[in-house]
């Protein structure tokens, strides 16, 4: 410390005395170096406080619900989540957990992980959506009780989930997280299960003692439809009478939280045993009015719940781990926050949430008439090629009718998402007007292909299917995967599984049409004699479709190149008359899974939050999580075989159906497809290709089941329709010859 002004200060040794007009000079120039330091001092405590308010102003506060979604929300009837949806930032939320329904507790807990988590359920049903919710955790002497139970059902789903991890990582950083309410003392709570600020308020009390961490998670209380829960469970009250009241204090907490915070409104569970899309809302400095976006949905307007853990850490600047499945919130501004545009805000959200809903309750009955339809075109064709169906004169109107109903047949998928086009899901039966967008698109694409001149040529309607469907799938997937949002054949927002890219559905119906077209385009240059050009339009095609599969950006697709790649590999050694060696294999696979690799490598080098599910793949691998996601996607494999039984029976139907036409030359099949081969010189070797694909992309694809089986309702309407093609040239002919004989 300095001397007091005036004691007597010893000479330094070495040094002459100073005179006492420079010692007085001295003095006053060290009182000033004081005075600037406290000055300094005072403002630097200044600024620090300022830097705390500026901390503090920067809070986030998540007030969560359950049950609600922007179908219950009106200027009237909810005016707080109305005033959220004018004046901040909004989106469907996704809410899918372990489970097909989301219990309250499960969405506490997959906000405390940032990934899907559940509490286990006890009852006799089968169906785990069919038992009770679990009741709120049970806070005693500073920890949750049921938190090993929790923790073991975690270890059990092999999700990778570590719960506590929000309040874990605001700790590493020295911050706090504030827990109001029964359920938010899971989502509040450490990895070991403690709670260090959690109070259960009464209604009276919630709004208050808000302003005491930077992350503050408010349970407000959660909607139980009467109507819709499992037995055994109590509800309070009518579904309105819940949403009003969670409505009212909703608009409390907003009144009651600190000034300047960020505020996330979200519902983060379903009402019942029913799932579907709910919501979510900001407001706050960085959420005005407009649409929210996540990159892990990479769609406007659509997010899913561990975006919302993302969200929290990243306003308080702190790390989101990869273990977060989901990504930062960010606001897609609007011109202003006028009531028309909320109206219109509001209808898109609805239209997320109608569409998703509608056809999630279509998609397996769409399925098992998709299923039973083919399996009886099976049969027809059997009963046409056995000549036991249609006289010698009738004959060339049966095989037209044939093969119109094979090109129809063959219209089915591609429409499917062309019916997105059509806002069907507004109408009052959405069924009917789906089944009617559907079919307008089939009756349209039907009429294209078999309309001369296109319909007089033998592989005309199949290039012309196949062609519409690759390009109808790549321009999608290009522009943003919307036509496969909410599709029947497409992607499930309610089940959360993808948002975007290419799923297994779309790469089966991708795949399926990109060889038949390559087999198409070279039958035609083989036919002409130019090989090298038929082996070119082969690759062109099939690099085109693995391109797109696999870029990140576009179809993100991990298990599609694998099975591709050898299809149109062997695809355009077949054209060039060479033999598929076991080098040339071996150089093919040790090619794919380079691909593979480098694919997963780059994507996993891009942020954290940027990454697909191919750079998580890579860092789950780090983690010593590899093995836990591999099983985890078998167990679902099987479990969706199981499901949908009626659409797996097309797996072995289709699979023995293409082994029969390609059997030897003692098969009547063989002899049929003959005259097939004849006009199509690469139809042979495509089908095998097709058949390689199929099986590769059973067996590396996670829910591999429905490639095979997706795919035959494309490839096998569209072989019988150039098999009828050929059969109705020939009985053209031959009636024309016995017209002939019979003018003589």
């Amino acid at each position: 410390m300095s001397a007091p002004a005036g004691a007597d200060r010893p000479a330094v040794e070495g040094l002459p005395d100073r005179p006492p007009i420079l010692s007085g000079v001295i003095r006053r120039a060290l009182a000033v170096a004081l005075a600037l330091a406290a000055a300094a001092a005072g403002l630097l405590a200044t600024t620090s406080a300022a830097q705390t308010r500026d901390e503090h102003s920067g809070a986030v506060v998540v007030v969560a619900t359950g049950g609600i979604s922007w179908s219950d929300v009106s200027k009237d009837a909810t005016p707080n989540l109305w005033l959220l949806l004018r004046d901040g930032s909004s989106a469907a939320l996704s809410v899918r957990s372990v489970y097909s329904n989301t219990c309250p507790i499960d969405g506490w807990l997959g906000l405390s992980a940032g990934a899907r988590a559940a509490a286990p359920r006890s009852g006799d049903a089968p169906d785990p959506a069919d038992r009770p919710c679990p009741r709120a955790p049970s806070v005693v002497a500073g920890h949750i009780a049921e938190w090993p139970q929790y923790e073991q059902a975690a270890e059990e789903t092999r999700y990778d989930t570590s719960l506590g991890l929000l309040a874990g990582q605001l700790a590493t950083q020295g911050l706090c997280v504030r827990s109001v309410g029964a359920f938010a003392a899971a989502g509040g709570a450490m990895p070991d299960g403690s709670v260090e600020r959690w109070s259960d308020l009464t209604t009276d009390e919630l709004v208050t003692d808000l302003n005491t961490c930077p992350v503050t998670v408010v349970d407000v209380g959660s909607v139980r439809s009467p109507e819709d829960v499992a037995d055994g469970e109590r509800t309070e009250g009518t579904r309105r009478a819940q949403i009003t009241e969670i409505d009212t204090r909703i608009g409390q907490v907003l009144d009651a939280g600190p000034n300047g915070a960020d505020f996330l409104v979200a519902s983060i569970a379903d009402a019942g045993r029913s799932e579907r899309l709910r919501l979510v809302a900001a407001r706050g400095p960085h959420f005005g009015p407009g649409t929210l976006v996540s990159g892990s949905t990479r769609q406007d307007g659509l997010a899913q719940s561990p975006d919302l853990t993302a969200t929290v850490l990243s306003r308080v600047g702190v790390e989101v781990p990869p273990s977060v499945a989901g990504a930062p919130l960010v606001s897609d501004p609007a011109p202003d926050n006028s009531e028309a545009r909320a109206e219109a805000r509001l209808r898109a959200l609805r239209d997320y949430d109608d569409a998703s809903h509608a056809v999630h309750g279509l998609v397996t009955p769409f399925f098992q008439v998709l299923a039973y339809g083919q399996l009886a075109i099976y049969l027809l064709v059997l009963l046409v090629w056995k000549g036991r169906i249609g006289s010698d004169s009738s004959r060339v109107l049966v095989l037209s009718r044939v093969r119109m109903l094979a090109v129809a047949a063959a219209a089915v998928p591609v429409s499917t998402f062309l019916a997105n086009i059509l806002p069907w899901w507004r109408f009052p039966i959405p069924m009917v007007s789906l089944v009617g967008s559907v079919g307008l698109f089939v009756a349209v694409l039907a009429l294209v292909a078999l309309r001369p001149p296109i319909g007089r040529i033998t592989l005309g309607p199949l290039v012309t299917v196949s062609a519409v469907t690759v390009a109808v799938l790549a321009t999608d997937v290009m522009t943003g995967s919307r036509l496969q949002l909410s599709s029947l054949m497409g992607l499930q927002p309610v089940v959360g599984g993808r948002f975007y890219g290419m799923g297994n559905p779309t790469f089966a119906l991708f795949a399926t049409a990109t060889l038949l077209l390559a087999t198409g385009i070279s039958s035609w240059f083989v036919a002409a004699g130019r090989r090298r050009a038929a082996a070119v339009s082969v690759v062109a095609i099939g690099g085109f479709a693995v391109f797109v599969d696999a870029a990140p950006f576009w179809g993100a697709d991990g298990g599609g190149p694998p099975a591709l790649v050898p299809g149109v590999a062997y695809l355009a050694f077949a054209v060039l008359g060479l033999p598929m060696t076991w080098r040339r294999w071996a150089a093919v696979a040790g090619g794919v899974a380079g691909l593979a690799v480098v694919v997963a490598v780059l994507d996993w080098l891009r942020a954290p939050e940027s990454r697909t599910h191919l750079g998580r793949f890579v860092q789950s691998v780090l983690d010593g999580q590899g093995v836990d996601v591999v099983v985890r996607k078998a167990e679902q494999n099987w479990d969706l075989f199981l499901l949908n039984f009626p659409l797996t029976l097309l797996i072995p139907a289709g699979l023995l159906f293409v082994t029969v036409l390609l059997a030897g030359p003692t098969s009547w099949g063989s002899r049929v497809m003959q005259r097939s081969y004849d006009r199509a010189p690469t139809l042979k070797s495509g089908l095998i290709a097709l058949l390689i694909t199929m099986t590769i992309g059973f067996l590396v694809n996670d829910s591999g089941v429905a490639v095979p089986a997706v795919g035959a309702t494309l490839a096998v309407p569209l072989i019988v329709s150039l098999s009828a093609g050929a059969l109705l040239e020939e009985a053209r002919a031959n009636a024309g010859t016995r017209a002939a004989r019979r003018w003589r």
